[in-house]
């Protein structure tokens, strides 16, 4: 954990730099002065835009693309140049420190807000509007440590269960900025009792309103995490009340044609954003590249990963997201044209942020959105029996999205049904392998389209992983191991 601190304080003083520059004369630069760095409420949104700055470069990209890899939807082009090949292809080709990048990321962002919870809680705000800024600025921090946290279990820890996550290990849980400690790793309900006590706070203190498409985190995105997070621990009921609420809220209605939908995606619409990341010309984000790999001089495509036969197959023709996920490409793979091949289409870029004739894959960043939600409500009701409810929930975003409602399921058949429909809604947004992990499922790689223009090797197409599979489980960077003699390694790495 030392060296991950360590590369921290550097985010940290430069934050703190945007209040005084004079400051890093008079102080030690390996250490975080809370008494001269948070004083007014002013120092306070400086730190809280600092907060967002971080979680702009810590989603999509490389806190995406890797799950995606991993996962069971893709195969790998005969052009991908070994690019995210180490996470395709699982067994000795992964190893821990192909995932330090993330790790070292979600905990450089961790330092920095702990350091804003303890320097926010010595402002004093005069009165009225400076009282309620103080407070959002409050919640964002705990709202932040809640979500980094919550991205760190999922992927270094074994999907929650209630029977053992008392003595299952978690990630180390630092509350506090110090250099010097040690932590061990925390038990996995230590670390989400830590999360939802800090939702608990952000939800009390949030004083913004709520608005389609918010750069912020709104009472409304916290709500959404909420259910999330309660999703993951197999809080059903809490899960459910969460998104039933935001549901029933309206102001998120679903997009129900393609064109609709089709705005969300290519040129960044808002409907159904609960919160997001914005793209601007002056403010790129991170974004999820390997799909498409446009040519535009050859007029074709070239993606690093080509979207499997059985993912395709597994959107109806009527499902308005098929023509809005994919699209049919002319595509060059090691000189050969092949035409009409699906490709991922969900992250095209948006025109209005290109810099030149061609994309540059530049989209809003979606980090709750009411799609997510709805597949929340339908899974969390038909783990409590409540079946009426689970196809409410489940026929709302099935008949949105141009199918048809369902009835007469019940047990396994709707559990199955619920989540086929999570599914096609959060295809390549990060989720399945988490999913999957949650779910108790192994996978065996779906076939493909075009089987001259994929890798066909060991690892590639027809790759069958086990359910427990330690790779499921994400591992600790060997730095960290070997730094902190206090870390446990998962199996298996």
């Amino acid at each position: 954990m030392k060296k991950i601190i360590l590369g921290l304080v550097g985010l940290a003083v430069t934050l703190t730099v945007i209040t005084s520059c004079k400051k890093l004369d008079l102080k030690p630069y390996d250490a975080i002065d809370i008494a001269t760095g948070f004083n007014t409420v002013q120092d306070a949104k400086y730190w809280n835009s600092g907060l967002y700055s971080a979680l702009r470069a810590r989603t999509y990209g490389t806190y995406n693309v890797p799950q995606e890899v991993q996962g069971d939807q893709l195969n790998a082009s005969g052009d991908f140049g070994n690019r995210n090949g180490a996470f395709h292809r699982w067994g000795a080709f992964l190893n821990a420190d192909d995932f330090s990048g993330v790790y070292q990321g979600y905990y450089s962002g961790l330092s920095n807000v702990n350091v804003m919870i303890k320097g926010f809680e010595q402002i004093q705000a005069t009165a009225g509007a400076q009282t309620d800024s103080l407070n959002t600025y409050k919640a964002d921090a705990r709202m932040m440590r809640a979500y980094y946290y919550h991205e760190l279990a999922v992927r270094y820890a074994k999907a929650y269960n209630p029977a053992t996550a008392g003595t299952d290990l978690g990630v180390p849980l630092l509350t506090e900025f110090d250099l010097t400690v040690k932590p061990s790793r925390a038990t996995l309900k230590a670390v989400y009792d830590q999360i939802l006590a800090d939702i608990a706070i952000a939800k009390t203190l949030n004083k913004r309103a709520n608005v389609k498409g918010a750069r912020y985190f709104t009472p409304d995105a916290v709500l959404a995490f909420e259910a999330r997070v309660r999703l993951a621990i197999q809080d059903w009921a809490g899960a459910y009340a969460a998104a039933s609420t935001l549901i029933a809220s309206g102001r998120y209605p679903l997009y129900n044609t393609a064109a609709g939908l089709k705005s969300y995606w290519a040129t960044d619409a808002s409907q159904e954003d609960i919160m997001r990341i914005n793209a601007t010309l002056t403010e790129p984000v991170n974004t999820n590249t390997i799909y498409l790999g446009l040519n535009g001089a050859g007029g074709f495509f070239q993606p690093d990963f080509i979207p499997t036969q059985t993912v395709v197959d597994s959107y109806d023709n009527a499902d308005i997201r098929k023509n809005v996920y994919f699209e049919q490409k002319l595509i060059q793979i090691q000189g050969v044209r092949y035409n009409n091949v699906w490709l991922v289409n969900k992250f095209p870029g948006n025109p209005g942020l290109f810099t030149t004739t061609f994309t540059n894959y530049q989209n809003a960043n979606k980090v709750f959105r009411i799609g997510e939600v709805y597949a929340i409500a339908a899974e969390a009701a038909a783990n409590l029996n409540d079946t009426p409810n689970a196809l409410t929930a489940l026929n709302g975003l099935r008949q949105a999205r141009g199918l048809a409602g369902l009835s007469g399921l019940s047990g396994a058949t709707l559990t199955n049904e619920v989540r086929a429909e999570r599914t096609r809604e959060l295809n390549f947004d990060g989720f399945h392998l988490w999913d999957l992990k949650r779910w108790g499922l192994g996978f065996t790689r779906g076939a493909a389209q075009v089987p001259a223009a994929v890798q066909q090797s060991t690892g590639f197409t027809g790759l069958t992983i086990a359910a427990a599979d330690p790779k499921f489980i994400w591992g600790l960077p060997t730095n960290d191991i070997i730094l902190n003699p206090n870390l446990v390694q998962n199996p298996g790495w």
